[in-house]
């Protein structure tokens, strides 16, 4: 299997490569998020999709910033990893029937995908630091933490909500 498709011979095109994808990540998550905004249930939980729906289109405003420095114009290269994520939160939301149950599943759902984002983003961030891109690592540290504040949302309403579809069965 082929992670990276590209003849990449040197850190910075490794890193280019990468804010690339990442570019297509968020492209893709701001696709899906209003599909699981409509879903979900729970007020919180639309709420914070909401938000963050708001906050990716600031993290694509970012990676753009940053590809404009770098490359002057760049194109996104297609995320297999979200493809699929986003492809099995699709399939979690037509398989489940119970609201509380359906809540559960878009919580799981989401938080694979910030972990993805925010390993992904930590590996170019630190290679931000080591090309001497200081400040479009402080950028990428700005999304990290977006991330990781969604990801921490997300468990607290899966505490309550989790219960509520253990309650369903």
């Amino acid at each position: 299997m082929k992670f990276i498709s590209a003849n990449l011979e040197s850190l910075r095109q490794l890193y280019h490569n990468q804010l690339r994808m990442l570019l297509d990540t968020e492209e893709q998550i701001t696709d899906a998020l209003p599909k699981m905004v409509s879903k979900a249930t729970d007020l919180e939980l639309k709420q914070t999709f909401q938000t963050h729906l708001r906050e990716t289109e600031v993290q694509i405003t970012r990676l753009k910033q940053i590809l404009n420095e770098e490359l002057k114009a760049a194109d996104a290269i297609n995320c297999k990893v979200i493809s699929a994520l986003v492809t099995e939160a699709e399939d979690m939301i037509t398989d489940t029937k119970d609201n509380s149950v359906r809540d559960a599943a878009l919580i799981a759902a989401a938080q694979r995908v910030e972990h993805y984002e925010i390993a992904v983003y930590g590996a170019v961030r630190q290679w931000a630091r080591i090309l001497g891109k200081t400040e479009q690592a402080s950028l990428l540290d700005q999304t990290i933490k977006e991330e990781g504040h969604a990801d921490h949302l997300l468990t607290s309403i899966a505490e309550r909500v989790n219960l509520d579809a253990d309650k369903a069965a």
